[in-house]
Protein backbone atom coordinates (compact mmCIF):
# COMPACT_ATOMS: atom_id res chain seq x y z
CA UNK A 1 0.00 0.00 0.00
CA UNK A 2 3.05 2.83 0.51
CA UNK A 3 3.69 2.58 -3.43
CA UNK A 4 -0.40 3.00 -3.94
CA UNK A 5 -1.64 5.61 -1.20
CA UNK A 6 -0.09 7.95 1.44
CA UNK A 7 -2.73 6.22 4.12
CA UNK A 8 -0.81 2.31 4.71
CA UNK A 9 -1.21 3.12 8.26
CA UNK A 10 -5.22 2.69 7.59
CA UNK A 11 -5.07 -0.25 5.57
CA UNK A 12 -2.55 -1.87 8.37
CA UNK A 13 -5.58 -0.71 10.81
CA UNK A 14 -8.30 -2.04 9.20
CA UNK A 15 -6.40 -5.23 8.66
CA UNK A 16 -4.65 -5.54 12.39
CA UNK A 17 -8.03 -5.03 13.99
CA UNK A 18 -10.10 -7.13 12.12
CA UNK A 19 -9.94 -9.71 15.12
CA UNK A 20 -12.24 -7.13 16.91
CA UNK A 21 -14.71 -8.55 14.84
CA UNK A 22 -13.44 -12.17 14.36
CA UNK A 23 -12.94 -13.01 18.80
CA UNK A 24 -16.36 -11.35 19.35
CA UNK A 25 -17.91 -13.36 16.97
CA UNK A 26 -15.53 -16.72 17.73
CA UNK A 27 -16.65 -16.70 21.72
CA UNK A 28 -20.57 -15.36 21.22
CA UNK A 29 -21.72 -16.94 17.73
CA UNK A 30 -22.67 -13.72 16.35
CA UNK A 31 -21.15 -9.98 16.56
CA UNK A 32 -23.01 -7.44 19.17
CA UNK A 33 -22.15 -4.28 16.68
CA UNK A 34 -22.65 -1.87 19.27
CA UNK A 35 -19.39 -3.14 20.98
CA UNK A 36 -17.67 -4.43 18.19
CA UNK A 37 -17.91 -1.56 15.65
CA UNK A 38 -16.29 0.83 18.31
CA UNK A 39 -13.89 -1.36 19.27
CA UNK A 40 -12.85 -1.90 16.29
CA UNK A 41 -12.88 2.03 15.59
CA UNK A 42 -10.42 2.50 18.48
CA UNK A 43 -8.54 -0.01 17.26
CA UNK A 44 -7.76 1.56 13.54
CA UNK A 45 -7.14 4.88 15.26
CA UNK A 46 -5.27 3.73 18.04
CA UNK A 47 -3.08 1.55 14.52
CA UNK A 48 -3.12 5.09 12.97
CA UNK A 49 -0.93 6.75 16.13
CA UNK A 50 1.64 4.20 16.66
CA UNK A 51 2.20 3.49 12.79
CA UNK A 52 2.16 7.22 12.25
CA UNK A 53 4.93 7.61 15.06
CA UNK A 54 6.88 4.55 13.14
CA UNK A 55 6.57 6.18 10.05
CA UNK A 56 8.00 9.10 10.87
CA UNK A 57 11.72 7.08 12.02
CA UNK A 58 11.84 6.34 7.76
CA UNK A 59 10.07 9.41 6.30
CA UNK A 60 13.58 10.74 4.83
CA UNK A 61 14.20 7.49 3.30
CA UNK A 62 10.75 6.92 2.16
CA UNK A 63 10.65 10.20 0.42
CA UNK A 64 13.74 9.62 -1.45
CA UNK A 65 12.70 6.00 -2.83
CA UNK A 66 8.93 7.54 -3.53
CA UNK A 67 7.43 5.17 -0.95
CA UNK A 68 4.20 6.93 0.72
CA UNK A 69 2.97 7.01 4.69
CA UNK A 70 1.13 9.32 6.62
CA UNK A 71 4.33 10.66 8.26
CA UNK A 72 5.06 12.16 4.73
CA UNK A 73 1.32 13.16 3.99
CA UNK A 74 1.02 14.36 7.60
CA UNK A 75 4.33 16.69 7.97
CA UNK A 76 4.45 18.96 10.72
CA UNK A 77 0.82 18.78 11.00
CA UNK A 78 1.23 15.15 12.54
CA UNK A 79 0.20 16.31 16.16
CA UNK A 80 -3.51 17.50 14.90
CA UNK A 81 -3.60 14.41 13.14
CA UNK A 82 -2.47 12.52 16.30
CA UNK A 83 -4.70 14.53 18.32
CA UNK A 84 -7.57 13.50 16.71
CA UNK A 85 -6.82 9.97 16.08
CA UNK A 86 -6.30 9.90 19.83
CA UNK A 87 -9.48 11.38 20.92
CA UNK A 88 -11.64 9.11 18.18
CA UNK A 89 -9.70 6.40 19.95
CA UNK A 90 -10.83 6.86 23.83
CA UNK A 91 -13.86 8.15 23.03
CA UNK A 92 -14.43 4.62 20.41
CA UNK A 93 -13.15 2.71 23.70
CA UNK A 94 -15.93 4.31 26.24
CA UNK A 95 -18.20 3.76 24.10
CA UNK A 96 -17.36 0.12 23.70
CA UNK A 97 -17.44 0.00 27.82
CA UNK A 98 -20.62 1.80 27.84
CA UNK A 99 -22.05 -0.69 25.50
CA UNK A 100 -20.79 -3.90 26.65
CA UNK A 101 -21.82 -2.74 30.26
CA UNK A 102 -18.04 -3.15 31.96
CA UNK A 103 -16.82 -2.20 35.15
CA UNK A 104 -14.58 0.22 36.59
CA UNK A 105 -11.40 -1.51 35.81
CA UNK A 106 -11.82 -0.87 32.64
CA UNK A 107 -12.68 2.87 32.92
CA UNK A 108 -9.54 3.13 35.46
CA UNK A 109 -7.35 1.44 31.74
CA UNK A 110 -9.04 3.97 29.49
CA UNK A 111 -7.94 6.90 31.28
CA UNK A 112 -4.40 5.49 31.92
CA UNK A 113 -4.75 5.20 27.86
CA UNK A 114 -5.62 8.34 27.62
CA UNK A 115 -2.82 9.97 29.32
CA UNK A 116 -0.56 7.67 27.46
CA UNK A 117 -1.70 8.98 24.21
CA UNK A 118 -1.97 12.51 25.26
CA UNK A 119 1.68 11.98 26.39
CA UNK A 120 2.51 10.69 23.42
CA UNK A 121 1.78 13.41 21.10
CA UNK A 122 2.62 16.09 23.45
CA UNK A 123 6.27 15.21 23.74
CA UNK A 124 6.71 13.75 20.62
CA UNK A 125 9.46 14.97 18.19
CA UNK A 126 8.58 13.89 14.73
CA UNK A 127 12.34 14.92 13.30
CA UNK A 128 14.14 12.53 16.75
CA UNK A 129 14.56 8.86 14.61
CA UNK A 130 15.14 7.64 18.66
CA UNK A 131 12.34 9.03 20.14
CA UNK A 132 9.83 8.10 17.49
CA UNK A 133 11.04 4.46 18.24
CA UNK A 134 10.89 4.81 21.56
CA UNK A 135 7.35 6.12 21.72
CA UNK A 136 6.42 3.12 19.32
CA UNK A 137 7.70 0.58 21.15
CA UNK A 138 5.83 2.06 24.32
CA UNK A 139 2.60 1.12 22.43
CA UNK A 140 3.08 -2.51 23.75
CA UNK A 141 2.99 -1.42 27.30
CA UNK A 142 -0.50 0.79 26.63
CA UNK A 143 -2.06 -2.69 24.60
CA UNK A 144 -1.23 -4.52 27.72
CA UNK A 145 -2.85 -2.16 30.24
CA UNK A 146 -6.08 -1.99 28.23
CA UNK A 147 -6.22 -5.47 28.18
CA UNK A 148 -5.87 -5.60 31.59
CA UNK A 149 -8.59 -3.06 32.03
CA UNK A 150 -11.02 -5.38 29.58
CA UNK A 151 -10.13 -8.60 31.70
CA UNK A 152 -10.88 -6.49 34.90
CA UNK A 153 -13.56 -4.62 34.03
CA UNK A 154 -15.96 -8.18 32.64
CA UNK A 155 -14.69 -10.30 35.92
CA UNK A 156 -16.45 -7.82 37.91
CA UNK A 157 -19.44 -6.93 36.60
CA UNK A 158 -22.42 -7.94 38.48
CA UNK A 159 -24.28 -11.15 37.78
CA UNK A 160 -27.07 -9.01 36.48
CA UNK A 161 -24.87 -7.29 33.78
CA UNK A 162 -22.94 -10.03 33.17
CA UNK A 163 -25.02 -13.25 32.68
CA UNK A 164 -22.07 -15.53 31.76
CA UNK A 165 -19.48 -14.17 35.09
CA UNK A 166 -19.79 -17.60 36.01
CA UNK A 167 -19.20 -19.65 32.81
CA UNK A 168 -15.93 -20.30 31.66
CA UNK A 169 -16.63 -20.69 28.21
CA UNK A 170 -20.52 -22.07 26.84
CA UNK A 171 -18.82 -24.61 24.64
CA UNK A 172 -16.99 -25.60 28.21
CA UNK A 173 -20.45 -25.80 30.05
CA UNK A 174 -22.26 -27.72 27.32
CA UNK A 175 -19.44 -30.66 28.15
Amino acid sequence: MKRVTYWPQLMLGFTFNWGALLGWASVRGTCDWAVCLPLYAAGVAWTLIYDTIYAHQDKYDDAIIGIKSTALKFGDQTWKWLSGFGLTFVSSLLLTGYNAQLAWPYYSAVAAVAFHVTNQVRTLDINNPGDCGDKFRANRHLGLLLFAGIVGGTLLKSDEENPQSLELNPICNEL
